[in-house]
């Protein structure tokens, strides 16, 4: 009896893991097409490109790196990739050096950590007064942009998906006055470096979905300043916004393309 018992969960666990595999599969078959169609649609990638992806340890950056790299294998566009990691001194997103490194070189892709720091007070003109998350974000580009320049990058990979790019136009429209948001192309006007966003077409739903589907390492995030921001308040509009009408994120965004605010050239 025990032994029939033991069997029966063996079997049920066969099927539960097979069910779950094809669940992950046929995730992975959406996710890509949306990733090549942002690449058609808005020209991301081009033969000679050596992309640096910027790797946080969250799961957009996990996806784009792991997406980014398995595109790079079928050589069209041919294109390498290398990732990296900033640490911030002053703020707690504990991420594991090792689980990233193996996920990493799973991928064939090289991994660069660097640890910067930033003070609230400043007397640099254009960060005076600014936001801890501003500050934070801004000195992480920094090293971002340095460190592409030295690999000798032309692109720098983000892992913004469609929802981050809706939250910003409404964060921008709500708090700023204007109707803009980041774009999937971004070419900088003082360094010879464009910005991409790959995952620009996919939804945060199906990243957390594939992510746990394929165990993702996890990210904590400690930041205590995470919760207090215009773009958690935009976060908040959207899900109400989507409650009155489901079709909200397809408006907004085909509104985003008229107005011709995804290319920036």
């Amino acid at each position: 009896m025990p032994c029939t018992r033991f069997f029966r969960n063996f079997a049920a666990g066969l099927f539960i893991n097979k069910k779950t595999e094809k669940m992950a599969e046929r995730l992975e078959r959406r996710l890509k097409e949306r990733f090549v169609r942002a690449f058609a649609t808005y020209r991301l990638l081009e033969d000679g490109d050596k992309v640096l992806v910027g790797l946080s340890g969250g799961k957009d950056s996990l996806l784009l790196l792991e997406l980014l790299a398995k595109r790079a294998r079928i050589c069209h566009p041919s294109f390498k990739v290398e990732a990296l990691h900033v640490r911030m001194e002053n703020i707690s997103y504990e991420s594991s050096a090792d689980d990233l490194q193996r996920f990493c070189d799973d991928l064939g892709v090289p991994l660069h950590i660097r640890t910067t720091s930033f003070e609230t007070s400043t007397d640099n003109p254009l960060l005076k007064d600014k936001p801890p998350c501003f500050l934070c974000s801004w000195y992480r580009r920094k090293t971002m942009f340095n460190l592409a320049q030295q690999l000798g990058c032309n692109k720098i990979a983000l892992g913004h998906h469609r929802d981050d790019i809706i939250h910003t136009a409404l964060m921008n429209l709500t708090f700023q006055g204007r109707f803009g948001t980041m774009p999937a192309l971004l070419r900088m006007r003082k360094m010879p470096l464009t910005i991409i966003r790959p995952l620009c077409l996919i939804d945060e739903a199906d990243i957390r979905c594939y992510a746990e589907l394929r165990n993702y390492p996890k990210l904590k995030k400690l930041c205590p300043y995470e919760h207090d921001t215009h773009r958690t308040t935009a976060a908040k509009l959207f899900a109400e916004l989507e409650r009155v009408n489901p079709e909200a994120r397809h408006s907004i965004w085909r509104a985003l393309e008229q107005e011709g605010k995804l290319i920036e050239e």
